[in-house]
């Protein structure tokens, strides 16, 4: 009996571990292309899964993440593949990398160099691939396919090329110079209002800039504090005369008291003869909700 039984367990270690794959069948495969000026997504549905894309934000490269409706791939580290295609003998798959898994609608985001990496795999005729590995050696694995993938980028890469030159992470803050005891904006200095103005133009909910003027300690305080306000003031009719209501406009100017670097070489008075930009995403008031007039109620005259 004994003997019976240890023979069934070597029967059951040399079966193969179990592997569990969500693809769409070839048929029906389809990429999806949409975006505007902040983002573009290239998005390839995934049966009885969810999605892979590729997400790019104005600003910056792609990533790659997974989006899902349950949690059947697993949490934890996986691997990223581009893996080589059957039809491609004597190819081997790239090993990306590890990707953390996690739960939620998101489960990861690749890093830049990974997206692109795939990127090129796809337009070689490979996959991507996330393969996640279980204690009993069998493994879950989500695979996107490369068909009709070379059309759907060539309109991914139209949209990007619409993206705007920053987000609002890398442009909410910002600082333009100023030479000596100038108050005018140079070059530089209008070619940068000039990108964030093309972005509040393009993203409404943008409606305060907060202007900070400063100066360094080169002349008295009182000159220096005027001449932080002038500097304001010039950033201020910039944004102005480029279609920006005055009412959504703070100006503040601090003349020497707040230095970026202590005032000791012409380098660092340099540096701190600038105006600060802060733009903020202020909500629209909520209109008072309209009060109820009961059917006899009449309107008091006087």
């Amino acid at each position: 009996m004994r003997q019976h039984y240890l023979a069934l367990l070597s029967v059951f270690a040399s079966l193969p571990a179990m592997a569990l794959t969500f693809q769409t069948r070839l048929e029906n495969i389809e990429w999806k292309v949409a975006g505007d000026k902040f983002e573009c997504r290239l998005t390839q549905p995934i049966t009885d899964f969810g999605s892979g894309e590729f997400v790019r934000q104005a600003g910056e490269q792609a990533t790659f993440r997974l989006k899902a409706y349950n949690g059947s791939l697993g949490v934890g580290s996986a691997t990223l593949l581009a893996a080589a295609a059957p039809w491609q003998p004597g190819r081997g798959d790239i090993n990306l990398g590890a990707v953390q898994v996690g739960s939620g609608d998101v489960l990861f985001n690749s890093s830049q160099a990974q997206a692109g990496r795939l990127f090129n795999g796809l337009l070689e005729g490979r996959s991507p691939v996330v393969r996640h590995y279980g204690r009993d050696g069998g493994f879950s694995e989500v695979r996107l396919l490369p068909v009709k993938f070379n059309k759907a980028y060539s309109d991914y890469q139209q949209c990007t090329a619409k993206l705007l030159p920053m987000n609002f992470e890398q442009i909410k803050q910002a600082e333009v110079g100023f030479s000596g005891a100038g108050i005018e904006l140079d070059a530089a200095a209008k070619k940068k209002l000039s990108v964030m103005l093309e972005f509040i133009k393009a993203d409404p909910t943008v409606n305060h800039i907060q202007l900070d003027g400063h100066s360094d300690n080169s002349g008295n305080r009182l000159t220096n504090r005027d001449l932080s306000r002038r500097r304001g003031l010039a950033v201020m009719d910039f944004l102005k005369a480029n279609g920006i209501p005055e009412s959504q406009i703070t100006l503040r100017f601090h003349g020497e008291r707040y230095p970026l670097v202590p005032n000791t070489s012409s380098a660092n008075r340099a540096r701190n003869r600038r105006v600060n930009i802060h733009l903020e995403r202020v909500p629209a008031p909520e209109k008072p909700a309209p009060q109820a007039v009961a059917p006899n109620d009449t309107a008091a005259t006087s």
